[in-house]
């Protein structure tokens, strides 16, 4: 009887795990994670925005020193792999990310652990870590990168559309985190589909796009929504 399998994956050779290196843009810097170093900029960019951390596994920090400890922890770790997001205009650190759930032999990495501070937050800047974080992956080798959140998240759910991830799905009672359920929605970028992306990452992050004003010409959901394989339906 014969069987359907899957393609054979020509020449796949796994791809090496992140390392560290510098991710540079036009608005941002990614540098990895250092608690002494950027440990006190972040809990001032977060301090007094306790909703940040509704979705997310660890705090809201009460203190400097909470917050340093927690950095201390996460800041050698080789999964979830922190770095921390340098404003290039200010100098000031504003955010981190990660990845996380990193598989080389499967060719697929996650990116999460996002926290943006609000000074971060829905600016040419956000968009522009997150497009240098994925293109180190698929530039690295991978063939998978995913994006999962809290399914009622609809913040986080926007964004991975936004950015041209396509919906996959929702793993029900995924997780227990803070004592709460978590049904955890899904949505992924294959490496297939980078070479679209890059080109409206890099159409949208263009200085000629935005008028005078800073407000945007081309909207990045439409540059990247061809791209979509499968759009989320809680969004419309």
């Amino acid at each position: 009887m014969n069987r359907p399998v899957g393609p054979i994956v020509e020449n796949w050779t796994p791809p090496p795990r992140p390392t560290g290196e510098t991710l540079t843009g036009r608005y941002v810097r990614l540098d990895r994670l250092d608690a002494e170093a950027h440990g006190p900029g972040l809990f001032k960019a977060f301090a007094g925005h306790d909703w940040l951390w509704d979705y997310m596994p660890n705090g809201p920090f009460t203190s400097e020193a909470e917050y340093l400890d927690w950095a201390r922890a996460a800041a050698p770790g080789s999964d979830p792999f922190f770095y921390a997001i340098t404003d290039l205009a200010s100098g000031a650190v504003v955010g981190v990310a990660s990845y996380l759930r990193i598989a080389p032999e499967a060719g697929s990495i996650e990116v999460g652990n996002i926290c943006f501070s609000p000074a971060l937050q829905r600016t040419p800047a956000a968009t522009e870590a997150m497009a240098l974080m994925m293109g180190w992956a698929f530039e690295a080798g991978y063939r998978r990168y995913e994006w999962k959140c809290n399914a009622l998240n609809a913040p986080s759910r926007r964004a991975a559309q936004r950015l041209g991830f396509s919906y996959e799905g929702i793993f029900r009672q995924a997780l227990v985190v803070k004592g709460r359920n978590r049904d955890t929605a899904w949505f992924a970028v294959i490496d297939k589909e980078w070479p679209a992306l890059k080109g409206a990452f890099g159409t949208w992050l263009d200085p000629a796009n935005f008028d005078e004003s800073g407000r945007q010409r081309q909207s990045l959901s439409d540059l990247t929504g061809p791209v979509i394989v499968m759009r989320d339906p809680s969004l419309g």
